[in-house]
């Protein structure tokens, strides 16, 4: 990967829909060129995906915690029973006091109560610690 390869990504971060001829005239590519370069960094799974960035807010998941689970075993192969909660964004397996470390959103703190509830059904979860974040100061990607 080199400064290019760098440059396109940071653009794309910001805006994926870029078009083509725009991501080159910023790199100094022609447009069939930066294609060539973006097609080559999915291929070596550099980019995974596409996607938007959507409100949370706006659609109604507002309330962001982040959740430490307690465990009386290995949590390493609950990752499906975690993802089958659609208000887990994300689910990591730490080294800590907690043995995994979730990103929930939901509407209300009624619900956060509620996806607490369904994640103590999991087999080996002892117990859970959630943080409520009050405000957001900044969220960025990963820098190329």
């Amino acid at each position: 990967m080199d400064d290019t390869d760098r440059r396109l990504l940071a653009l794309l971060q910001e805006d994926a829909a870029t078009p083509y001829a725009a991501l080159g005239r910023a790199v100094g590519l022609s447009a069939g060129a930066t294609h060539e370069r973006v097609r080559k960094l999915r291929e070596r799974g550099v980019i995974r995906r596409t996607s938007v960035d959507v409100d949370p807010a706006a659609l109604g998941r507002g309330v962001l915690a982040f959740v430490m689970v307690d465990s009386t075993a290995w949590m390493g192969d609950s990752g499906e029973r975690f993802a089958a909660l659609p208000e887990v964004l994300e689910a990591h397996v730490i080294a800590g006091s907690a043995s995994v470390l979730l990103k929930v959103r939901t509407e209300t703190t009624q619900q956060l109560q509620d996806v607490l509830r369904r994640v103590y059904t999991i087999d080996g979860v002892s117990g859970t610690r959630a943080t409520v974040v009050l405000e957001t100061f900044f969220e960025r990607p990963v820098t190329p």
